[in-house]
């Protein structure tokens, strides 16, 4: 496997600002939502299970830059991206992402057989499928629309969070399956919403994501229902763990962020081009913001 820099090595596990530290949070929600206290969250079962999910979540990405090497090439804002992933190769690519995936499966069964916890190996290796589905050939979610989001978002989300729960607790509450459920639909309905700025290359490599399927202003209105769905769900399941006031301050990042999307489909509509880069600095901090809130009221509730 060729040499990367940092700068290249950060490319190739899409660690641009703010993505990095969405994937932290997505990390943390589990076990945050699992302990008893705050305290709890330190301990060394917990600890692993946040990196065996972080190393999974950037396995699946490594093994995303290798399947979407011809798609980003074609891309005008993924030059450092296509530029990094040429270097690393697809072979490289794939021994990095199987490296990474092993030492987070490895960590997550140590916390499952120490804990007693099933459901922690078990979320492990359903996040690591996820990825492989979503990316790999003959399967490539990627490629069929709707199913492809909800299989990423649930390796994003859904399972990373069940992971890190079952390392402190091995049932899920009600409103706490709840509150993770909101955030997994709110991922589909991102994973929709990020398809848009990437349709001509997605097309031009013969990749049929929700926008080349429907459209710009079609996938745009998929992501705005999936994105109010998973706003009500996530509404209801922390007003039900944490009160009115978690609630509201939980879920305001993700409500404007799904305001937003009415406002790009009328300039998507009226033809303008839509960036990656400035919706990844304007958007998606909203979402972050909302996305650490969610940590700390998983924490003190």
């Amino acid at each position: 496997m060729p040499r990367l820099t940092a700068r290249e090595l950060a490319a190739v596990h899409r660690l641009e600002f703010p993505f990095w530290l969405n994937t932290l949070c997505q990390a943390l929600w589990g076990v945050c939502f699992a302990a008893a206290a705050p305290a709890d969250v330190l301990t060394w079962p917990a600890l692993a299970a946040v990196a065996a999910a972080i190393l999974l979540m950037e396995a699946g990405l490594v093994l995303n830059t290798a399947a979407d090497l011809d798609s980003d090439s074609r891309h005008a804002e993924r030059s450092r991206l296509a530029s990094a992933a040429h270097r690393l190769g697809r072979r490289g690519a794939l021994r990095l992402a199987a490296g990474e995936a092993s030492m987070g499966l490895l960590l997550a069964l140590a916390v499952s057989l120490h804990t007693g916890h099933l459901g922690v190996v078990l979320a492990a290796a359903g996040t690591g499928v996820a990825h492989v589905l979503y990316n790999v050939e003959p399967v490539r979610l990627k490629s069929r629309g709707l199913a492809g989001a909800v299989v990423f978002a649930c390796g994003a989300v859904m399972l990373p969070c069940l992971l890190t729960h079952s390392a402190l607790r091995a049932d899920v509450p009600t409103p706490t399956a709840l509150v993770f459920t909101g955030l997994t639909v709110l991922a589909v309905g991102r994973v929709v919403w990020w398809s848009v700025p990437d349709r001509d290359a997605d097309a031009a490599a013969g990749q049929r994501t929700t926008s080349v399927r429907r459209g710009a202003v079609g996938a745009l209105h998929v992501a705005r229902l999936l994105l109010s769905l998973g706003l009500a769900v996530l509404v209801w399941g922390l007003w039900w763990s944490a009160g009115a006031l978690a609630a509201a301050v939980g879920a305001a990042g993700h409500a404007v962020f799904t305001a937003s999307t009415v406002t790009l489909s009328r300039r998507v509509a009226a033809g303008a081009s839509v960036s990656s880069h400035r919706l990844r600095v304007t958007a998606m901090p909203m979402v972050l913001v909302a996305d650490l809130a969610i940590v700390g009221i998983a924490l003190v509730r």
